[in-house]
């Protein structure tokens, strides 16, 4: 075989140079001047590898020389100062070659160190349980035989790809090889299928070499729950021959149950019930029929099993027959393992019970068949036969002892699996068996080395530490155990056992544990900065527990401190003070609605509508860092109930949130016109003014510059302006109102002027002043036959212009708006001589008369024709009355009910001599 490449040899050299230097007692530094040298000094092999050493000497002469070592050589070359020779197949975990030479009388050594690793080729994981109860701890226990050396070697179990139990073997001697690792787990009912399995690392980067990694077969763990309380049998308590009667047997808080198995009998009869699952329960059901041959004493049995335990429900049973018992064994001296019979009998019509155990029926021997193991040596076993006569119950019974044989145990309590001693003080290992015989104990390392010599004071070195292998014999067979020896050195905290950052999640359940590496196993406390409190065991997690915390290592070697870094991550929280449930958006305000939403990492929040106007819409948001961009300022926002959702990696947060809108008040034109008008004499009331808003804002409406005094009803001095202020919570509005105050009519003033008479054919003039809000309509009804009358353009004055005795009578001046109509009459009387009066009514009766009747036609025509009427009137009434013959005569009676009147102008000639007039107010 060819020896290692030249660059491997320097490389292992550089590696195991510092413990080389130390281990080996090196000739190169010496008083002599000629020395011997061995190449590689420090070599690491693959356990059935070769390696070729290389002995030289600086002796100009040497007289011989030669290479010690144990193993096995495949070729040697030899030079007149130096030797080389090829090792191969190299096993032995550590060996130390020794190069020496004969030079002056003299032997010049050197020493090497050889070191073996073998690679993690077989790693396996003790066979699981068939069935695992849940609730109940399993051990998994990883072997990997021969992998080293075991302080490279690092174990770790599995379920399924999850980390159970990571153990590095750093620290153990150089010589030790292959590991154990065993963790105590508990089952769970969702282990129920899963895959357990072994992984194996044997690091020798560090040493130059490769990371070499195996993992065993998976094993497949099978949980199941079987309730300690047995089933629920019902079935009759008397059973006739012949009959059939209802049996049911129910069994709750199994797991799985589809793999529970139940048995019915009565009797020797199976009986084939019908199965029900429901959940975790378990009903079977059937008929059980009662036979002659049955008669006589019978159990009706339920056996449910699952997982390799069975739960026994048992009833009724009748004896006729009083069994005189007889206990025997099989084999009275059993060694362990033989299947032993215990037979308890009794006569016909009796029921025996072994230990508590009948039997199927009276009459019938009770039998117990059990392998025989230590815990049934000098176990004892009763019989005991009962019958009922008559009402009273008779028992007889007998009692026997069981020898075991059995091999040798090797308990914890006699033989500790380990051992820490410290270095240099003497001790005395003890390792006792216990078996029947009593065995012999013998206790060596696994390899062939050392025996430790058990009950003997002996002194502690580092080279005892290690793995024994105890085997204890007695003719019955042997027990073997494995005993660790281990010597205490100072703590050390790495990043593994006690990182420098941890992250919590608040709300669970943690503890502060930092793994230190040291023999005997460090005691590790852990105090918070500017604490003094230690932090001990489980605790939930909250965010003050945040923070810095010093853990420091000790043991009976030394002491080392750490600090660790916590940090505490929490999922998302609201908070109704950075995020209410109601918030009101008020229009134009410029405002975003503010969700802060606790949680670390910081969560992300979005708020969506649901339902109404608001369904699907986004609610803009403030951010939660000033200086981050906001979102759109929006003009209009719909109202309506948001779900605001927060997410961060630790899970979400949902919030509903009701938002309403809301505005500033807001008066115009539609809702409070600026010129309103009132009517005096109504009742008092408030401006008709109102405003929009949200919420709906308070309207106040106050005069300007004197205060309005309270009145039940509208006078003229309410007339004037008035200031309307509207306001809500979100500001206030002014608008400036006008009101007039309107009323009905009244003519205020009818006079005649000239006031003191008219002589015939003078001129006259009646005059009609009214006060009205809005401002009246004058009309006029004057005597009939009364001619040649003026009226003004706004009807308030009536003119005659030549006074005739046609002209006296009673004038009526009416005035008229939207709120009624007042008159007022004034006499306008006609006097003169008495002889005219009588020529006048004498002679020209009939000439008046006639003219008169023909001058009223003319004049009524020529009015109408020239449209002299009051235009206001008729565009209001849609027709025009004259004011003279006819159409005086309908407007006196048109005002009599309310109606409008006309007035005109009309020309009329003179038609006889009037010596006076006299006028007289009404």
């Amino acid at each position: 075989m060819p020896g290692p490449s030249p660059g491997l040899h320097r490389a292992l050299l550089g590696l195991w140079a510092a413990l080389g230097l130390g281990l080996l007692s090196l000739t190169a530094v010496t008083q002599e001047p000629f020395w011997a040298d061995l190449q590689p000094r420090v070599a690491l092999v693959e356990r059935g590898g070769s390696l070729w050493l290389n002995c030289s000497t600086n002796c100009p002469r040497p007289e011989r020389g030669g290479l010690e070592t144990s193993l096995r050589r495949n070729g040697t070359q030899r030079g007149l100062r130096w030797l080389a020779r090829q090792l191969v197949d190299i096993r032995e975990p550590e060996t130390q070659p020794v190069c020496f030479f004969r030079c002056a009388r003299r032997t010049l050594q050197a020493r090497g160190l050889i070191r073996t690793f073998q690679r993690p080729d077989r790693v396996e994981l003790v066979p699981l349980p068939a069935w695992q109860p849940v609730g109940e701890n399993f051990t998994l226990s990883c072997r990997v035989p021969g992998a080293g050396p075991r302080g490279s070697l690092t174990l770790t179990l599995l379920r399924g790809t999850q980390e159970l139990i990571r153990r590095s073997f750093a620290g153990e001697p150089p010589r030790a090889r292959g590991g154990v690792l065993t963790a105590t787990v508990l089952a769970r009912r969702e282990d129920h299928g899963a895959n357990f399995s072994c992984r194996a690392e044997l690091d020798l980067r560090p040493h130059g070499l490769g990371l070499f990694e195996n993992s065993s077969a998976p094993r497949e763990l099978r949980t199941f729950t079987l309730p300690p309380e047995p089933p629920r049998l019902t079935a009759p308590r008397l059973l006739e021959v012949g009959s059939e009667g209802p049996v049911s047997c129910v069994i709750d808080g199994l797991f799985p149950v589809s793999e529970a198995g139940v048995y019915l009998s009565l009797g020797d009869q199976r009986l084939s019930p019908d199965v029900t699952l429901e959940g975790d329960a378990l009903m079977a059901t059937t008929t059980a029929t009662a036979s002659a041959e049955q008669e006589g004493a019978r159990q009706l049995v339920c056996t449910v099993t699952l997982g390799g335990e069975s739960r026994e429900t048992r009833e009724n049973v009748t004896v006729y027959s009083f069994p005189e018992p007889l206990l025997t064994l099989s084999e009275p001296n059993a060694p362990e393992g033989t299947m032993v019979t215990v037979t308890c009998a009794a006569e016909t019509q009796a029921l025996v019970t072994l230990d508590g155990i009948p039997a199927a029926a009276p009459g019938q021997p009770a039998q117990l068949q059990l392998n025989a193991t230590e815990n049934d040596d000098r176990r004892g076993f009763f019989c005991d036969a009962t019958l009922e006569v008559d009402g009273e119950t008779l028992s007889k019974n007998e009692s026997v002892e069981l020898r075991v044989l059995y091999a040798p145990r090797l308990d914890d309590s006699d033989c500790p699996r380990s051992w820490t001693w410290p270095e240099g003080p003497e001790q005395t290992l003890r390792c006792v068996a216990r078996g029947n015989p009593q065995p012999s104990v013998h206790c060596a390392r696994p390899d062939g080395g050392a025996v430790l010599a058990l009950g003997l004071l002996g002194p502690v070195t580092r080279a005892l530490a290690g793995t024994y292998r105890c085997t204890a014999t007695n003719d019955q067979g042997q027990a073997v155990k494995d005993v660790t020896l281990t010597v205490e050195y100072a703590p050390a905290l790495d990043s593994v056992g006690c990182p420098e950052r941890i992250t919590w999640l608040e709300g669970t359940e943690v503890s502060l544990s930092c793994v230190a590496h040291g023999v005997p196993p460090p005691n590790v406390s852990c105090v918070r900065f500017g604490g003094a409190e230690v932090i001990e065991g489980l605790m939930r997690v909250a965010r003050e527990h945040a923070g810095t915390y010093r853990c420091e290592a000790s043991n009976a070697r030394g002491s080392a401190a750490k600090n660790v870094a916590v940090t505490v991550e929490y999922g998302p929280r609201f908070e109704e003070v950075s995020c209410p449930s109601n918030w009101t958006w008020v229009e134009g305000s410029g405002r975003l609605f503010s969700c802060e939403v606790a949680g670390k990492p910081q969560p992300s929040v979005e708020c969506v509508g649901s339902g109404g106007t608001s369904e699907g819409v986004l609610l803009p948001l403030a951010p939660p860092d000033p200086g981050s961009r906001a979102p759109r300022i929006p003009s209009e926002l719909a109202p309506g109930t948001y779900i605001c959702n927060a997410t961060n990696r630790h899970g979400s947060m949902v919030k509903m949130v009701t938002v309403s809108a809301e505005s500033p008040p807001q008066m115009d034109e539609s809702t409070c016109p600026s010129h309103q008008s009132w009517l005096e004499g109504a009742e008092a009331a408030a401006l008709a003014c109102s405003a929009r808003g949200r919420p709906s804002p308070q309207v106040s409406c106050s005069r300007e510059g004197a205060t309005r005094p309270q009145r039940l009803r509208v006078s003229r001095e309410d007339a004037g302006t008035y200031r309307c202020l509207a306001t809500n919570a979100h500001g206030t509005d002014a608008r400036i109102i006008t009101v007039g105050v309107e009323y009905r009519p009244v003519v205020a003033e009818l006079a005649a002027s000239p006031p003191g008479g008219v002589r015939p054919g003078g001129n006259f003039t009646l005059t009609c002043r009214a006060e009205a809000w809005p401002p009246a309509q004058i009309s006029w009804r004057a005597p009939p036959g009364a001619l040649n009358i003026g009226l003004s353009s706004n009807n308030s004055t009536l003119s005659v212009a030549g006074a005739m005795g046609s002209h006296g009578g009673e004038y009526e001046c009416a005035a008229t708006n939207a709120h009624g109509r007042h008159t007022r009459r004034i006499t306008v009387r006609v006097a003169g001589p008495w002889l005219w009066v009588a020529v006048g009514g004498a002679a020209g009766g009939a000439a008046l008369l006639a003219a008169g009747a023909g001058l009223a036609f003319y004049v009524q025509s020529t009015a109408c024709k020239k449209g002299e009427y009051n235009v206001q009137e008729a565009e209001s009434s849609g027709e025009a009355v004259c004011l003279n013959g006819a159409g005086a005569g309908a407007s006196r009676d048109a005002g009599a009910e309310g109606g409008t009147e006309a007035a005109g102008t009309s020309e009329v000639p003179a038609g006889g001599e009037v010596f006076a007039i006299q006028l007289t107010s009404t």
